[in-house]
């Protein structure tokens, strides 16, 4: 199968999960805190691993053959540049929709949009990068990814349907808006596979730089959201993510 063509699959499927965390408003009031909590746990422990496992590690390994300067340089560059990036992008998003006149909820649902495009991205550069690496172990990697990024998906399309409930659409206009918030990501997945694809130089800046991204999502969103409800179990969402850690890492490593 070509590598875009994966891509685009993978992507497809974390919008599939954002429609399932979109659909949850037509079968309940509101999602559970403590399902809610343990599974952004498991997705930001599933997204520390990949982060090393399936892109620095890729990255230093390609970096030495096909970059004049040091591995070492390009994994920080692309590193700090990734998580840059994405700080940059929420800050702008805030700043843009700040300005404008709009429903709260709206505005929600076009920051959860926006916030999409990069996580398509560094789906579509993880499986971009099987062009040169066709082995279980890079494949694991790059599926690893997508999972990662799907799981966090499911509570980002309740977050949007579910207020859009509240406010008084029916359940089915709040599911469609909710699950069109991850429609952004397989356009950028497939700009993401093909760009690394056809500049085979950038990809182990590409791939360090994915991985920077998906630590500062993890770091910044999801392990202090699933941190919100800890009265009533406080290891609930520390388990979480400690599991999705140990079950990607047993995953890569075992494969590899």
């Amino acid at each position: 199968m070509h590598i875009v063509t994966m891509a685009l699959l993978a992507t497809l499927g974390t919008w599939f999960v954002t429609a399932l965390g979109a659909a949850t408003v037509v079968f309940f009031k509101r999602p559970g805190s403590a399902a809610s909590g343990r599974m952004a746990g498991f997705a930001a422990g599933v997204m520390i691993a990949a982060s090393f496992w399936s892109l620095l590690q890729p990255a230093i390994e390609r970096a030495e053959t096909v970059c004049t300067l040091p591995p070492w340089f390009v994994a920080t560059a692309g590193f700090l540049c990734g998580a840059l990036f994405m700080r940059l992008s929420d800050k702008a998003v805030c700043r843009i929709l700040s300005d404008v006149r709009m429903n709260r909820v709206v505005l929600l649902a076009l920051s959860v949009t926006l916030h999409n495009i990069p996580e398509g991205l560094a789906v579509g550069v993880a499986f971009g990068a099987l062009a040169n690496d066709r082995s279980l172990e890079a494949l694991t990697g790059a599926v690893s990814v997508a999972v990662g990024i799907g799981l966090q998906n499911f509570p980002e399309g309740a977050a949007v349907s579910v207020p859009l409930r509240r406010e008084g659409c029916s359940r089915g206009k709040s599911f469609l808006i909710g699950q069109a918030s991850g429609l952004v990501e397989p356009a950028a997945g497939v700009v993401g596979a093909l760009t690394v694809v056809h500049i085979e130089p950038i990809l182990p800046y590409a791939l360090s730089f994915a991985a920077g991204a998906m630590i500062l999502v993890a770091v910044h969103e999801l392990i202090p959201s699933c941190r919100e409800n800890e009265t009533a179990k406080p290891y609930a969402a520390t388990t979480g993510i400690v599991l999705g850690f140990a079950v990607m890492m047993l995953l890569d490593v075992m494969l590899g």
